[in-house]
């Protein structure tokens, strides 16, 4: 089973479209597999970057892309649901025994409240997903109706994740309208992520920091 079939694997696009039918009813910004393949080809960039092999960096794309399939049975708790049903659509492919079981562990794990990094799959998918800040991903276009998640959202008019072996480094770059969104609603909403990514970015033997409007703030 390849990345290219995963992609195209209609069942797995099933769940997306019912899970951007649910989170479009609650109002959640931007899951859909443009999310997911974001995640999935930026996690497999991470992983290049810091020379892992080809085997680990497929495994990486194929949980980067399948990672909120959950979203489809409910947001709360999705990242478990994600890997049970993630687990059930692996099952019936030829995947090897312990590549399926890696897959699953870090979709269930990629979720901030509970999950944790313990490998390079589930490192690059957390810093992959939790680094997707941008305009684009809020789906609520009147800004009367923003919530905070889209308010932050919205306010980040340019994004950019550098990295590089020789530097052990992963930074995230973010040009923020403060006008729109206050660095203490930033960090309200995002500081558990990017204390995630810190912690992943150890798993890959790197160091995670965050450049707001040129000033570093962790």
């Amino acid at each position: 089973m390849t990345y290219e079939e995963i992609v195209k694997n209609k069942e797995i696009l099933e769940y997306y479209k019912r899970a951007c039918i649910i989170l479009d009813s609650l109002g959640y910004t931007d899951h859909s597999t443009a999310h997911t393949k974001l995640v999935a080809e930026r996690a497999a960039d991470l992983l290049r970057a810091f020379e892992y092999g080809q085997d680990v960096i497929e495994l990486a794309r194929i949980a980067g892309f399948m990672h909120d399939i959950g979203n489809a049975i409910n947001r709360h708790n999705h990242a478990e649901y994600g890997a049970l049903l993630a687990n059930e659509i692996l099952k019936e492919t030829d995947m090897a025994l312990p590549d399926r079981v890696q897959i699953v562990s870090a979709i269930a794990n990629h979720d901030e409240s509970h999950g944790v990094a313990s490998d390079p799959v589930s490192a690059a998918l957390i810093i992959a997903d939790k680094t997707d800040v941008r305009r684009s991903r809020v789906r609520v276009k009147d800004p009367m109706l923003f919530d905070v998640h889209d308010r932050v959202n919205y306010a980040v008019t340019a994004t950019r994740l550098r990295y590089g072996l020789e530097e052990r480094r992963i930074t995230l770059y973010l040009t923020i309208d403060e006008n729109i969104c206050t660095m203490y609603d930033y960090f309200d909403i995002f500081l558990d992520r990017m204390t995630m990514c810190s912690q992943a970015a150890r798993v890959l033997d790197t160091q995670f920091s965050l450049k707001v409007n040129g000033q570093r703030v962790l």
